[in-house]
């Protein structure tokens, strides 16, 4: 495997298709190479019209990746969701959930209607079946039980980091949203053997200060100094949950204080020049939620990442375990 340091590391955001508030994005870019959004192509003037400012900084340096599901979310990515699914809506996972809740829309593209008809259709009548999903009243969005719907974007986060090599980049799954974090945490909680696969999350560390009243082009100008030890902060968490999440238990505790560490020592780094760049109180913080994956395992993930595999190590051939993971990313209360 070369050295990730290497490789660009584009920020994927999701659950929506735009961010939720720019201060948030104006703080993270300075540990990303870009931000990434899948937007539906009905969609498509709405990063520019609700944060013109921000989209035209980002866009000046090429630093903004605007992915439409109607395209990446192809016929081999509607595959992985359709297999993932499946797998989840027949082991009675999703029995439970009250449809007497507000339904949220997802669009037909991000369903993988445009990649393939045929299975975005069945996964449309599994749910509509057990009443966590509805017809279309507009020919472009589904209205679906707000759980599934993150469930699917959830999913999307990994499947869609096989367009990374696409891009010369790692995609990289981040959300300023908890609730998407605790359903990938429960998704990997699934069939994981005890010897391997283990969940690791990462505590929120104070990295950073909150950049909402700097203009975009003073921030832009500071990644340019410091993106290369923002960035080995990010990758070392991502490297370090891969690594544990494979080891015993015996092995995992001792080990996972000695990461933590580390990444204490690095965010202290982080901190001190955030502070002395912008003379302001630290306010940010970024962690990590991630597990290898086994094959072996019949995890609802191993057939998503099985085609995936590649793209993390940036190998031609499918690995034995695999891994998924996302970063939560907080620039202060007012995020949350």
């Amino acid at each position: 495997m070369p050295d990730q340091t290497n490789v660009r590391e584009v920020a994927y955001y999701y659950p929506n298709p735009m961010w939720r508030d720019g201060d948030w994005v104006k703080s993270l870019i300075i540990f990303f190479d870009g931000v990434a959004l899948l937007v539906p192509e009905y969609m498509k003037e709405k990063p520019g019209m609700l944060d013109p400012a921000i989209v035209a900084g980002l866009d000046q340096q090429n630093l903004l990746h605007i992915l439409h599901p109607e395209s990446v979310v192809d016929a081999s990515a509607t595959e992985q969701l359709a297999t993932a699914l499946t797998d989840i809506i027949t082991s009675g996972a999703l029995d439970g959930l009250q449809v007497d809740t507000d339904f949220h829309e997802l669009s037909m593209s991000r369903l993988g209607y445009h990649g393939d008809s045929g299975l975005a259709e069945m996964i449309f009548e599994e749910l509509k079946k057990r009443g966590l999903a509805r017809n279309s009243q507009d020919g472009k969005s589904i209205p679906m039980h707000p759980m599934v719907r993150s469930l699917v974007l959830v999913l999307l986060s990994q499947i869609l980091r096989s367009q990374g090599p696409k891009m010369n980049a790692e995609l990289s799954p981040i959300t300023d949203n908890p609730t998407v974090i605790g359903a990938l945490s429960e998704l990997l909680a699934k069939k994981v053997m005890p010897s391997t696969g283990s969940v690791i999350s990462f505590d929120l560390q104070t990295v950073g200060v909150d950049l909402g009243s700097i203009p975009i082009d003073e921030i832009l100008d500071f990644r340019l100094q410091h993106l290369a030890e923002h960035r080995h902060y990010c990758i070392s968490a991502r490297k370090f949950s891969q690594e544990l999440s494979r080891m015993p238990d015996g092995e995992r505790l001792a080990a996972f204080d000695l990461r933590q560490a580390e990444l204490d020592e690095m965010a202290a780094e982080l901190r001190k020049t955030s502070r002395k760049a912008w003379k302001k109180p630290a306010a940010l913080a970024l962690s990590l939620t991630g597990a290898a994956v086994s094959l072996a395992t019949g995890h609802p993930l191993a057939a998503v990442l099985s085609l995936g595999s590649s793209v993390v190590g940036y190998s031609s051939t499918p690995t034995p375990d695999m891994g998924a993971y996302s970063y939560l990313f907080r620039a202060s209360d007012r995020f949350r």
